[in-house]
């Protein structure tokens, strides 16, 4: 009797804490845990999904333009190639799916025939694999992939994409364009339906220290003055604005009109403005050029020397070091370019730079967005981001719209006229009072007014080209033409009354 015991009590003590666990973690704990995971990284989509915008990557672009499409009602999944990763991005609350990238039945399963958008960022080899493969299974599926190079882009063009980003002259094509130099020219950054947005630097020229009111620029000029820039985001003035020494403008004008501000405002120089840029990347090299292409001088600094070789105007060495910016003509340099693609190294140029000289202009790059605030306490005058850069590009592509990005998510967009403003005069709609945005033009009839004044009639049935962030967007629309918003934006207007 009591071997008998002692072996029941064994043999329960086995079954309670070996064969019982066991037996629950694989019959049932395992399968729902698995079930679990496949419900959160599905490998397939429902078949009803239709018009959402497919991603192979979840780098800075795809992050960056997430939250815009969440805003517009645009859905999209992230391909992610395992499991494990998935459930990272699931937790990030990214919706998320799995399948092998270079497996034409992934594509099938995400519903690629009926999708708005592919949109492929990884390597220039793995774009064009994942650009073909899909291409064989839609014909007609949009396709935006990144490339580096302009061999991986005609090789990318054949695969089939219908759009190759070469995100590094688009960079660098941004950054030349801010250089303001030492005539404080009206310098053209964007071009839409006949009209030009400049950019001028007040420093030094009779309007340093006038009100907007007093400086007179537009019935001497005609140009409108639609904001200044305030550590890189568009800050609205009104008459009595004090135009400082660091005050860069940003104006709205025709060709005549900003060629006549220019003969007005501007100062005579001799000799060239130069430029050092640091970094001599894809992006510093591209950008020199261009500048030279300008007539500018430009100095690249570079550590490594086999990227600048066969690049006279670079300077292999330290950009700290004091022999090098010697060689690199500092002290007649007007403007400095960070372009490496190190956040961290940026910063900590930047901050060098304003340290060493109060009145540099300073352009930096950034990859990722967090880091453009932290570069502006820096001390940089621009910070343009690669990341906002791709995602503000491939947005207009999935809104087929023709919006011009001029920096970090100002736009102008085009606008019927609202029922609500037609037939008033425009100083009385409040439209820069009540949204931020700025109209520059209005159309009617084939008829366009370039920079309308406050006393212009809105015409019943017309169109208003304006300008303003995605934020001022939205404002104007809900405000002017709720109608015309994205049926996720009015239900989260709605959302919001009732809270």
């Amino acid at each position: 009797g009591r071997l008998f015991s002692i072996v029941v009590l064994m043999t329960g003590v086995m079954f309670l804490l070996v064969i019982l666990p066991f037996t629950f973690i694989e019959f049932f704990y395992a399968p729902w845990m698995k079930a679990q995971a496949s419900a959160r990284t599905p490998r397939e989509l429902p078949p009803e999904t239709k018009d959402h915008v497919i991603f192979t990557d979840h780098d800075p672009i795809t992050r960056t333009l997430i939250p815009m499409l969440e805003k517009y009602g645009h859905s999209y999944v992230v391909l992610s190639q395992n499991m494990l990763e998935g459930l990272e991005l699931y937790e990030q609350g990214v919706r998320v799916a799995v399948g092998d990238l270079d497996d034409p039945e992934t594509y099938r399963l995400m519903r690629l025939p009926k999708a708005s958008m592919l949109v492929a960022t990884r390597s220039d080899i793995l774009n064009t694999n994942i650009t073909f493969t899909a291409r064989e299974l839609a014909e007609h599926v949009p396709i935006v992939a990144s490339a580096t190079t302009d061999a991986a882009r005609d090789v990318l063009e054949l695969a089939g994409a219908s759009h190759v980003l070469r995100l590094d002259q688009t960079m660098a094509h941004a950054l030349a364009r801010r250089v303001i130099g030492r005539d404080c020219a009206a310098h053209v950054i964007g071009t839409t339906e006949g009209l030009q947005i400049a950019e001028a630097n007040a420093a030094r020229t009779e309007l340093e220290g006038k009100t907007i009111a007093e400086s007179g620029i537009r019935p001497r000029t005609g140009v409108s003055i639609i904001g200044v820039w305030d550590r890189g985001r568009l800050a609205s003035v009104d008459p009595d604005t004090v135009i400082k020494r660091q005050t860069v403008l940003v104006l709205a004008g025709t060709e005549e009109q900003i060629r006549t501000y220019n003969a007005t405002f501007s100062r005579k120089v001799v000799g060239k403005s130069h430029v050092i840029i640091v970094g001599g990347g894809r992006v510093g090299r591209y950008t020199s050029r261009l500048l030279n292409e300008a007539g500018l001088s430009t100095t690249i600094i570079e550590k490594s020397a086999e990227r600048v070789a066969g690049h006279p105007e670079a300077i292999v060495g330290d950009a700290t070091h004091i022999d090098v910016l010697k060689a690199a003509r500092a002290r007649e340099a007007d403007t400095i370019i960070v372009t490496t693609h190190d956040d961290d190294l940026n910063i900590s140029m930047t901050i060098f730079f304003r340290r060493l000289r109060e009145n540099f202009q300073i352009i930096a790059r950034c990859t990722l967005d967090r880091n453009v605030q932290t570069l502006h306490r820096a001390g940089a005058n621009l910070v343009l981001s690669s990341a906002s850069m791709g995602a503000n590009t491939i947005f207009n592509m999935i809104r087929e719209s023709d919006n011009l990005l001029l920096a970090e998510g100002v736009f102008i967009f085009p606008s019927p006229v609202p029922k609500k403003m037609a037939g008033r005069r425009l100083g009385e709609s409040a439209v820069r009072s009540e949204t931020g945005c700025t109209v520059i033009a209005m159309e009617h009839r084939g008829q366009r007014v370039m920079n309308p004044g406050p006393d212009v009639v809105i015409p019943a049935g017309g169109r208003l080209l304006l300008i303003g962030t995605l934020e001022a967007e939205e404002k104007f629309l809900r405000e002017f033409e709720p109608d015309l918003a994205p049926k996720s934006m009015r239900k989260r207007w709605k959302a919001g009354r009732k809270a």
